[in-house]
């Protein structure tokens, strides 16, 4: 017979009324495995940050940015697969799957970050050891932005309520001000000292982060101010004076970038998601179990070929962040197509330096750059980021002059980055040198004057320096000017060339549209939630391809 350990626990207690000395010793026996057993919150913090990137726990793996962006990546074509009629290829969905795909940044925030954030404001709070409340807070309105993106409409007010089996569903509005509101109380009590504060004690939890560096976190915080207010930039209550004062306070030098770190010294979970250690140990789910190749989006912006940037040379971090092939030029292909016509000369190698067909295989990655090695590191917000927004902001204010210089800056710090963190494996030969930074920075093509900048200018730039990161970011972006929007300055497409899938390459269930949205998680949601997805219409086969908030005017 199987027995409920809670009745079983109920009749040993009733039991223990007659012998009242052997109370202490039942409660411990058969303690209540829901009741809470407080742990020190410098044991928690650390599993909370690797959620920034991927988790990897007995109790639940795979959650993060790095899983979803497999398939966020094929939206915005950081990436495609090497075989034809891949439905997230054609802008599809998981729901004919039935599956958690495109769910790990859900079970993220409200498992792998849920209660144990909670835990360390709650219990930092009566410690006063205001430095882990803020980093808390500061991860959990990351969380919430993060969550509302991919999905727009999600569990707010009754988020994280032991006492209840159903849960009501909140708008992405009142998600961006709860963002804002966290924000505000991270950075009064990370501008706190005395008490139980000790920069050291961050320290050691906040290794695999920021080192317990508060004024990174600071820094950050008002990088997803700066973030969450750039989003309704198709509303009448945009503010691009917010959003240019929030990047002033915000990451300003690549030494203040917010990453996750990884060891690649211990057990499977230590190895960057996106390195082909993942693969080899075992595992099949990471990108390069998949067949993840470059698009021919990215392959043309760098190579000239794209109609914003038409030039005579090979941008200078082409082989820093995606793969030439074996006649050492720059091709990729485009979603649905398989290998596109490519002969086998032209089809690029994978992003861990092994054939275009197939899967990536082995373990150590002698052959892989950028983020695509084992020990990373996992960028979650950098300094060009944030000057691409404040050009964008500065832009759209009707500023062009220090809109071009925050432009020209975000470029700078991306070669940087690239030449101080990410030069691991890359041909000597290709190396960025000053004089190719220069050149590059100093074609009025790349870098235009003032009155010649265009919101096209920007987001491409910015669609390279966040390249296979920053997908999340990237998708908002897209989604902001509706995949294909047209400059104003010119008529012209903003994200010039980037061509969505159509007709028969596009999902059969979008009905013609495009993807904007990703399903609640299947699991928790579709099982039990029936009542509140209905009142959603997240039933709809289209579902996905419905707009959300941020974008519309």
């Amino acid at each position: 017979m199987k027995y409920n350990m809670k009745h079983l626990t109920i009749v040993l207690a009733g039991s223990a009324l007659l012998l009242s000395g052997c109370t202490k010793k039942i409660d411990e026996a058969f303690a209540n495995p829901n009741a809470l057993t407080k742990q020190p919150i410098e044991a928690l913090l650390p599993g909370v940050i690797s959620n920034m990137a991927i988790q990897h726990s007995a109790n639940g793996t795979l959650y993060g940015p790095q899983n979803d962006g497999l398939y966020i990546g094929r939206f915005i074509q950081n990436w495609s697969t090497n075989i034809t009629g891949n439905q997230y290829d054609q802008m599809g969905d998981n729901f004919i799957n039935k599956s958690d795909i495109m769910g790990s940044i859900w079970a993220m925030h409200y498992y792998g970050m849920g209660a144990n954030i909670s835990r360390i404001i709650e219990w930092g709070t009566d410690e006063k050891k205001w430095d882990y409340v803020g980093v808390a807070q500061a991860i959990r309105a990351w969380g919430w932005l993060t969550l509302t993106d991919m999905h727009d409409d999600v569990i707010l007010k009754e988020a994280f309520r032991r006492d209840l089996l159903v849960f009501k569903y909140d708008t992405q509005e009142e998600v961006y001000q709860e963002v804002k509101r966290l924000c505000y109380e991270a950075l009064s009590n990370l501008n706190k000292t005395g008490d139980g504060v000790n920069p050291a004690n961050l320290a050691i939890s906040d290794a695999w982060g920021n080192g317990g560096d508060i004024n990174k976190w600071k820094r950050f915080v008002y990088g997803v101010l700066a973030r969450v207010s750039h989003r309704i930039t198709n509303k009448a209550s945009y503010n691009p004076d917010d959003v240019i004062r929030f990047c002033d306070s915000s990451i300003q030098v690549n030494s203040e970038n917010t990453n996750v770190k990884f060891s690649a010294a211990g057990g499977y979970g230590t190895f960057n998601f996106m390195g082909i250690r993942r693969l080899g140990g075992g595992g099949t789910d990471n990108t390069a179990s998949q067949t993840h190749r470059q698009t021919k989006f990215i392959a043309d912006l760098m190579s000239g070929l794209n109609g914003r940037f038409p030039t005579a040379s090979i941008d200078p971090r082409a082989a820093y962040i995606i793969r030439e092939n074996a006649n050492n030029t720059f091709k990729g292909i485009r979603p649905t197509k398989g290998t596109d016509g490519l002969v086998a000369n032209d089809q690029p190698l994978s992003f861990w330096g092994t054939p275009f067909t197939g899967s990536a295989t082995g373990t150590t990655d002698a052959n892989c750059r950028y983020i695509f090695t084992n020990a990373g590191p996992y960028p979650v917000m950098t300094a060009s980021e944030i000057q691409f927004i404040k050009a964008e902001a500065l832009l759209r204010k009707g500023d062009p002059i220090n809109a071009v210089a925050a432009y020209r800056k975000g470029i700078e710090l991306n070669f940087d980055l690239l030449r101080t963190v990410f030069e691991t494996n890359v041909p000597v030969a290709s190396r960025i040198t000053n004089a190719t930074r220069d050149a590059y920075l100093n074609n009025s093509t790349v870098v235009p004057s003032a009155a010649n900048l265009t919101l096209s200018h920007i987001m491409l730039q910015k669609f390279i320096t966040m390249y296979g990161w920053g997908v999340i970011e990237t998708w908002v972006d897209l989604r902001r000017f509706h995949y294909t929007d047209l400059d104003p300055a010119n008529g012209l497409q903003v994200y010039r060339d980037f061509a969505p899938p159509s007709g028969t390459d596009l999902f059969p269930d979008n009905f013609g549209r495009l993807v904007y949205r990703a399903r609640p998680r299947y699991n928790s949601e579709y099982l039990y939630n029936v009542a509140e997805l209905n009142r959603l219409g997240a039933f709809a086969l289209d579902y996905h391809t419905k707009e959300c908030w941020f974008s519309k005017p």
